[in-house]
């Protein structure tokens, strides 16, 4: 035997054990064919087994081979040494079959061997050790490096699929890590920690051992390698500048710079965004990240600017957060001092001592507070009238507080002075109007014309409100002013306050009048003492004398006046179902001469009630009906017994409180309900139930049922709500007629009643939905038979009329014939 045939039983006995093609067969005819082979697999393995039919007698393979995949003379495709998808991951091949002379007599025909990948390759980085740096305060999550590894597997397969992380990082402060790593990209960026803890001036550089892992990082024999990575800590520039100031109405050319602000990097987009919403917002920023203010600017329209600085990158997305920028406006002094008002009025007192304040005159100034622009200088410049002399007041300097100079003021010397007060500041200087009233000091008691009044006799029934006495006082002081003013107060013998005295605006006569009701039983005779005064305190040294006060004795004289109850009206709450002569409330009044008084009752239109014509005391006499009467209303007449007889009269209300007493009933009449005639299904009516009681506060909740036995084969009734029902029917065998259905109705009360009321249901023929009756079954609609016989006995009675009219007729005229005839007896005859 030949080598060659060791050779091809050993690859027979592989294709059986592990060839196949595309189709899932070993074996097959010389066409196209595709086949999938796992690198790495051991050598001389059979792919396939092409069979072809005379002459053809052997094959022939050609194409990328690689001098790794053979066939045999007998058709085997194998390959003899392992494939390598790095090497090549296709063999694009052809095959033909050759007869005994090597012509060519199939094919050739394309053989594609798709070599498939094995995870035999390790990830490398491309460097063993990276360098980077980041700024402090760097958004977190936005890439400040990258770290790259390969793999020569195949990138499509789990094999290529690399995976990133992070394993040391140091310093690790806290275990808080401050770098994280996309684990696809390898982009390494700051954390959130990481972001607001990076300070250079703590740690000013990190380092990080980066593995990346083949398999996705999910497999435990996959294959990883490390790189190290050193990370250099910078300063944060992009930071909010220092507070700016920018002096106000400058006439410089704008715009102009007033700060600046730089992100990180460069290329960043940089905005300013208004916090408050201007009308109008002065300020800009280029690209540089300069910001300059666009207009000139006025303190006294707006004193300072709040905004915000924005840096984007180029999608738009923020790269930190807003930097605050503060500007200030600088005051210049473009303001000139203001008067408070058109004229600043104070009033002094006469006889004031020298140095005494008159008053504070401020003026004021729109330029900032508390700078040399704003501070106010006072001095008087003029004085109007010049009377008894010039500078009879001082302004202080400051503080602009008015004093007297010279001497106390008179008002009879001049009542009134004008001063012009100059106000200035550093650059400008204003004229303001000051007017000084003197006013005249209460230095004079009210004194009264006399001081006793006498004797005043004053009926106990004098109307209030009534001039009972005119008294008299007057003040020496200036007319129509508080030092002359005269208020008069009783100080003794009116403790009840019974009087009051108004005084005259004019005159200062004081008119002495009654406040509440006289009572001769309570004061028959007062004492009256009357105090004179002003309402401004007297000056210092002057008291008020015996001159201000004066007397009068008051008599009151009794008249019989009527009873008085204690209430106008008196309330009592009984329930209505009371037991005749139950006492259900009481009345009380009092005679102000102390007699004796009669009650009695007036108004008891429904006989319910008599009193006590002693006591006050009321009783029922007769049943109580709340259902009538919810609240009932008397009136109490009290009289005195004896002398006037004089009464009065008050009110009783009685509330009655309900009680069960009225059964459930129908709450209409229902005689209009039917049902159409024949039924075709069951029917039924709706009806409402009410009860004459007082509903409850969650209204009536009755119950109803059929009020016979006998019925429930036919009808049956159902409660809709707690005063609706149905009843229904339970067949359509009904006669055309009028059923009067008993229902019973309880309302669940205490105790509970129940009524059984009569609901009327009509079976009828209907049209158009209504209940129509023949006219010859309608109650008293006459039938044909009776409308004939009341036309006859018309007709018969209209005959007789006329037969007795005609007779008459007839008797009259015959009178008429004899009558006639005698006459023509007696009447002489005409020659």
């Amino acid at each position: 035997m030949t080598p060659a045939r060791p050779l091809s039983l050993c690859l027979l006995i592989l294709y059986l054990t592990v060839g196949s093609g595309q189709d899932g067969k070993f074996s097959g005819p010389l066409k196209p064919m595709t086949f999938s082979i796992y690198e790495g697999q051991e050598p001389s393995q059979v792919i396939f087994q092409f069979k072809v039919n005379p002459p053809a007698v052997t094959f022939e393979l050609s194409g990328e081979t690689d001098d790794i995949i053979k066939i045999d003379s007998s058709g085997l495709l194998y390959y003899d040494r392992a494939l390598d998808r790095e090497t090549r991951a296709i063999h694009n091949l052809q095959i033909a079959a050759l007869d005994a002379q090597g012509a060519i007599v199939e094919g050739p025909v394309p053989i594609t061997i798709e070599v498939k990948d094995i995870n035999d390759n390790r990830p490398m980085f491309s460097q063993a050790k990276y360098e980077g740096s980041v700024r402090q305060n760097s958004r977190p999550g936005k890439p400040f490096m990258y770290v790259n590894a390969t793999d020569l597997d195949d990138p499509a397969t789990p094999n290529g699929q690399l995976f990133y992380q992070i394993v040391i990082q140091l310093p690790k402060i806290d275990d808080v890590m401050y770098f994280q790593i996309n684990n696809k990209t390898g982009e390494i960026s700051l954390t959130r920690q990481g972001a607001l803890e990076l300070d250079p001036a703590k740690n000013p550089s990190y380092s990080l051992v980066v593995s990346v892992k083949d398999m996705g990082g999910e497999s435990e024999n996959s294959f990883s390698d490390t790189a190290s990575v050193d990370i250099t800590v910078k300063e944060n520039i992009w930071k909010a500048p220092d507070s700016v100031e920018v002096t106000e109405n400058s006439t410089n050319p704008h715009p102009v710079k007033v700060t600046q602000v730089q992100w990180n990097e460069p290329g960043a987009h940089y905005s300013l965004v208004d916090k408050e919403t201007l009308p109008r917002f002065p300020f800009s920023i280029d690209q540089e990240g300069d910001i300059y203010v666009t207009q000139p600017l006025d303190r006294e329209e707006k004193d300072s600017y709040v905004f915000y600085a924005v840096a984007k990158d180029e999608y738009g997305k923020p790269l930190s957060y807003p930097l605050q920028i503060h500007v200030k406006v600088k005051d210049i002094n473009d303001n000139p001092p203001s008067c408070p008002s058109a004229v600043t009025v104070f009033e002094v007192q006469e006889n004031e001592a020298l140095g005494s304040s008159i008053g504070i005159f401020t003026a004021y100034d729109l330029d900032e507070k508390n700078t040399i622009n704003s501070i106010l200088k006072y001095k008087i410049v003029e004085q109007t009238p010049k009377i008894p002399m010039d500078g009879l007041f001082l302004v202080e300097e400051y503080e602009g507080k008015v004093q007297l100079a010279r001497q106390s003021l008179k008002k009879q010397d001049a009542p009134q002075y004008n001063l012009t007060v100059e106000v200035s500041d550093k650059d400008f200087k204003t004229l303001c109007a000051v007017e000084i009233n003197v006013i005249d000091i209460n230095d004079q008691i009210p004194i009264f014309e006399k001081s006793d009044y006498g004797n005043l006799t004053v009926p106990e029934d004098t109307a209030v409100g009534s001039n009972i006495l005119t008294i008299q006082a007057t003040d020496a002081d200036e007319p129509f002013t508080g030092s002359s003013k005269i208020l008069y107060r009783i100080i003794q013998g009116d403790k009840e306050e019974r009087l009051g005295i108004d005084t005259d605006l004019h005159t200062n006569a004081g008119y002495v009048i009654i406040k509440k009701p006289l009572d001769f039983e309570t004061a028959a005779i007062s004492k009256i003492v009357v105090h004179a005064e002003n309402p401004e305190p007297l000056v210092s040294g002057v008291t008020y004398n015996a001159s201000s006060f004066a007397t009068f004795t008051l008599f009151v004289t009794d008249v019989n006046e009527v009873p008085l109850f204690s209430q106008h009206v008196f309330q009592a709450e009984v329930a209505e179902d009371v037991a005749v002569g139950t006492k259900v409330g009481n009345v009380t009044a009092r005679d102000p001469e102390g007699l004796d008084i009669r009650y009695s009752l007036r108004g008891d239109t429904r006989g319910w009630l008599k009193i006590d014509p002693i006591t006050g005391e009321i009783f029922n006499v007769a049943p109580l009906d709340r259902e009538k009467e919810s609240v009932y209303h008397v009136q109490v007449v009290a009289t005195e017994a004896g002398g006037s007889s004089l009464s009065s009269t008050s009110f009783f209300h009685l509330t009655l409180k309900d009680v069960n007493d009225n059964a459930p009933r129908l709450a209409r009449d229902y005689t209009g309900l039917f049902l159409c005639y024949p039924l075709s299904t069951p029917g039924s009516v709706v009806f409402e139930a009410t009860d004459d009681d007082q509903q409850p506060f969650r209204g009536f909740h009755f119950t109803f049922a059929l009020g016979s036995e006998s019925l429930q084969n036919d009808w049956e009734v159902s409660k809709i709500n707690g005063t609706f029902a149905r009843l229904s029917t339970k067949h359509t065998d009904f006669e055309e007629k009028v059923y009067k259905i008993p229902i019973c109705i309880n309302d669940g009360g205490r105790p509970p009643l129940e009524g059984t009321v009569d609901l009327p249901v009509t079976f009828c023929t209907c049209v158009e939905e209504r209940c129509f009756r023949p006219a010859g079954r309608q109650d008293g609609m006459p039938t044909v038979g009776m409308a004939v016989g009341i036309l006859l006995t018309i007709f018969i009675v209209i005959g007789i009329i006329l037969a007795v009219v005609f007779i008459r007729f007839k008797n009259n005229k015959g009178n008429d014939n004899v009558e006639n005839a005698q006459a023509s007896e007696v009447k002489p005859l005409r020659s």
